[in-house]
């Protein structure tokens, strides 16, 4: 969800890469059902397991608690988001974590890009 809100809300100025620790085979339906009211598609998103050069090549870190599993490099600017895991959430939990993120998200675009 983070990084279709980003894509959509950089306006094809931010480079996004998502990925995880322990990525899912899949993406969460739920996840794509709430990003489609919003009209976002991140259905054809495929879970990517977190690299150390994806770190590496980026300006920007943020986690959503991979804790020790995610590679830190000195220089990088990181964050870790604690949010409420949208696996196995009933629609209206995942409605509230869709916009937990899409408020971090505005914060982070005006920060990154200036309002």
């Amino acid at each position: 969800m983070a990084a279709g809100y980003l894509r959509e809300l950089g306006g094809g100025n931010i480079r996004v890469l998502s990925a995880g620790s322990e990525p899912a085979e899949m993406i969460n339906p739920q996840a794509v059902a709430v990003m489609a009211e919003e009209g976002i598609d991140i259905a054809s998103f495929t879970p990517e397991i977190l690299s150390v050069d994806a770190v590496k090549d980026s300006d920007v870190v943020i986690t959503m608690g991979c804790g020790d599993a995610c590679p830190i490099f000195p220089g990088k600017r990181y964050e870790d988001w604690e949010l409420t895991d949208p696996a196995g959430q009933g629609i209206d939990t995942v409605r509230e974590i869709r916009d937990d993120i899409k408020g971090r998200i505005v914060a982070l675009v005006e920060d990154l890009l200036g309002s």
